[in-house]
């Protein structure tokens, strides 16, 4: 009877999407830890600036308004350094332009620490955001190119589930050290992930698509711009670029906002919680980011990107102005992990889709372009809802998020379905 139960739970077991842990080669263990761990500590680094703003705002002297110019500005340069490493990736590697980005954006996050005025604080943060526009368009890549089609979607969201391991990580670092060293001692943490882009120098290969170009060519492989302009990739990269302008525009304004709308006095627009319930209440959104990513992967695999993506968007348009009107602290504790599960667990979906819509010789190329010129335009949404918040109050700025992220859900359904998609 324990036999027969085994032998028809496998076929569930298969149909769900469970087995494929068990299917890894090393390869794509070690190309998934890559790509994980590089964007887990990319968000752990970029967290860490939102969980001290409103310390920085006292200590420095900088308004609302210069504490989101200052994020727009990480933002701006990770969409420069996303495309420069785009094209870096398709020339020398995805995992050698992986490991780089991450001392790059570590290196700067440390920097940050030694910050004595404003403009040393913008310059170090430009800098991290070279690194870490690098991190995510060499990590998908890495991931994408490694893995086969029928586990795609769930790799690529597992990685991208590492970004609220990260923010919880980073809840949690400013939280324990933050009261007794301050903003600059929280700053010096971010130097931990250079360790691991020596790990991966060591430990993590190009993925054979990759290689086999430069074993053709018998050299670095060229990358050949001229073929983004082909008719059927230039409209879906302009699609994909403009859905993802407007996501991104949702995410930055809402995620980058959260920490100091809660910890913020009631009388400056804010909700008013000490650093231990802002750390908390984050930690407990950070739970429904992180299901959010990685159930976003057996969504997409199952259902289909498309679809999968215009429903997180759409309930992600609904909940972003109301957690913004909501003034009970219990209520923003139950809504914070739905906002964190649909408001950002939809990234989970862009590397499959940008993957599958662009062929291997400009792949690299092609999302760096399409994910980070997104991300540069977005840039204005964190210094947008700073200066909203003046005038309307913090929460209440969030309604152009909402109406920003129901534009998004809307341009998926302009996309093709890629689903099952070989990559060649």
């Amino acid at each position: 009877m324990s036999t027969e139960l085994v032998a028809n739970a496998r076929p569930t077991r298969r149909i769900l999407g469970l087995e494929w842990p068990r299917e890894m080669t090393s390869a794509e263990r070690n190309a998934l830890a890559a790509g994980g761990l590089g964007w887990m500590l990319d968000a752990f680094d970029v967290m860490l600036y939102s969980m001290v703003l409103a310390y920085l705002m006292k200590d420095l002297g900088i308004s609302k308004a210069t504490g989101g110019l200052l994020g727009s500005l990480t933002l701006l340069a990770s969409a420069f350094g996303g495309v420069v490493f785009g094209f870096i990736a398709d020339r020398i590697g995805r995992a050698r332009s992986l490991s780089t980005s991450i001392l790059i954006y570590s290196a700067a996050t440390a920097a940050c620490g030694f910050s004595q005025t404003v403009v040393e604080l913008a310059i170090f943060r430009i800098i991290l955001g070279l690194g870490m526009g690098g991190e995510w368009t060499a990590g998908a890549a890495l991931v994408a190119e490694t893995w086969p089609a029928e586990h795609r979607g769930k790799a690529l969201g597992m990685m991208q589930s590492t970004w609220a391991i990260g923010e919880m990580l980073a809840a949690g670092v400013a939280g324990a050290i933050l009261p007794r060293f301050g903003w600059r001692g929280v700053f010096f943490v971010g130097v931990l992930p250079a360790f691991v882009a020596f790990w991966i120098q060591r430990r993590v290969p190009e993925p054979e698509i990759w290689r086999n170009r430069e074993k053709i060519a018998g050299r670095a492989p060229s990358v050949p711009l001229r073929v983004l302009w082909r008719k059927d990739l230039r409209w879906n990269g302009f699609i994909a670029t403009t859905m993802n302008t407007f996501g991104m525009f949702g995410y930055w304004g809402l995620f980058f906002w959260i920490p100091a709308y809660l910890s913020l006095p009631i009388s400056q627009g804010g909700r008013g919680l000490n650093i231990a319930k802002t750390t908390a209440w984050l930690l407990v959104m950070g739970v429904g980011k992180w299901f959010g990513y990685a159930l976003f992967g057996f969504a997409a695999d199952s259902f289909g990107r498309r679809r999968t993506y215009f429903a997180y968007l759409f309930i992600a348009a609904i909940l972003a102005p109301v957690y913004g009107f909501v003034h009970g602290t219990l209520w923003l504790l139950v809504l914070g992990p739905f906002v964190g599960f649909f408001g950002i667990g939809f990234f989970s979906g862009f590397g499959a889709i940008a993957s599958e819509i662009f062929p291997t010789e400009i792949r690299a190329t092609a999302m760096g372009l399409t994910y980070n010129i997104g991300r540069g335009i977005s840039a204005v949404a964190p210094v947008t809802v700073g200066a909203l918040a003046v005038h309307f109050g913090l929460g209440h700025s969030f309604f152009i998020l909402g109406l920003a992220f129901f534009v998004a859900a809307l341009l998926t359904l302009a996309l093709p379905e890629t689903k099952g998609k070989q990559l060649g």
